[in-house]
């Protein structure tokens, strides 16, 4: 298209759930709700692992990173969608759907490799125990958890710098409550085939090396357990990783059903709520999961408890004397 003949859209609108007032308000109670479970749950785990010493290992130190990530992502997506459940215009500036884009596509991955790293730990952890110390040392656990926000970094400059290079001349609504870089790709009238192969090579690139980590590492995991001859060995060992492969099969799981779904009306429809799953839902199951399942976040828990009910026992002590 001529760029002299073209009028830059300057805004998007956001489709969303429904129109339905009703529903509508419904809707903003359940996902304000499940928001701030999100940043009242993972700011307790990040606070319980940083200020519990038993919990400073390399599994809560990459726990306590994808709290914060969860945190993040979910922030980038969920405030937004809740103004526009009670807008009569879902309209979201230019800037800001790059801005949306930038970030999202950023945690969206660093949360892959988090994920991946953890499936590492576990796996040194559980085959290699007599190696743990020196393959999972604070140094290198650092070093991952950096490579891991180095990837997103790199994936969201690549999708962010090539959207804003696009003409949007056409139509200005996506289809989705959020953001997304395929659906706002297909509204651009300029070529976009080098931005869809980026898009691709990027997705596929952490999705796929992080995918096969987790799944490797998962392999030898279980190889390692079916040699376990006692049954309680089994259910010990097996415990250590019961809870991150819980959140990665919810997270994984989600992502692939979106990825992998054909492109109909029908599957437009489910699409929108596998997203609001991943996007909205999982960040909140996270801590849940973590929490629920997991005695050693239960014993800590259990412990800060007893410190804060003791400390408040002997305040009002004091009081009375």
């Amino acid at each position: 298209m001529n760029p002299g003949n073209c009028s830059q859209v300057t805004e998007f609108i956001l489709k969303g759930f429904t129109d339905h007032p009703k529903f509508k308000t419904v809707l903003f109670v359940l996902f304000l709700v499940i928001y701030i479970v999100t940043v009242l749950g993972n700011l307790g785990i990040f606070t319980l692992i940083r200020t519990d010493v038993r919990l400073h290992t390399p599994m809560y130190f990459f726990l306590s990173n994808l709290s914060i990530v969860d945190i993040c992502y979910s922030t980038v997506v969920t405030p937004k969608m809740l103004v526009d459940l009670l807008a009569d215009k879902k309209a979201i500036p230019y800037a800001a759907c790059a801005t949306q884009i930038l970030f999202f596509t950023l945690f969206i991955v660093v949360e892959c490799f988090l994920l991946a790293a953890m499936a590492y730990d576990r796996y040194v952890a559980i085959c290699n125990p007599l190696l743990y110390q020196a393959v999972m040392h604070p140094r290198h656990c650092v070093h991952l958890v950096v490579g891991s926000f180095l990837a997103g970094c790199i994936n969201s400059m690549a999708q962010a710098t090539g959207m804003l290079e696009l003409s949007f001349c056409g139509s200005n609504i996506i289809d989705l409550f959020f953001c997304d870089i395929s659906p706002v790709l297909s509204l651009s009238t300029s070529d976009t085939t080098i931005n869809h192969i980026v898009l691709i090579t990027v997705a596929y690139l952490s999705g796929v090396v992080s995918s096969l980590i987790v799944i490797i590492s998962y392999v030898f995991i279980l190889i390692t357990i079916l040699r376990i001859h006692s049954a309680e060995g089994k259910r010990k060992a097996f415990s250590t990783c019961a809870s991150h492969l819980t959140a990665v099969s919810i997270f994984f799981g989600t992502g692939l059903f979106i990825y992998l779904q054909p492109s109909t009306n029908y599957s437009r429809d489910q699409d929108k709520v596998a997203s609001v799953f991943y996007t909205v839902v999982t960040p909140m199951l996270n801590p849940l999961i973590y929490s629920l399942r997991n005695k050693e976040v239960k014993n800590a828990l259990r412990r800060v408890m007893k410190k804060r009910n003791s400390f408040i026992g002997d305040k009002l002590l004091c009081k009375k004397q």
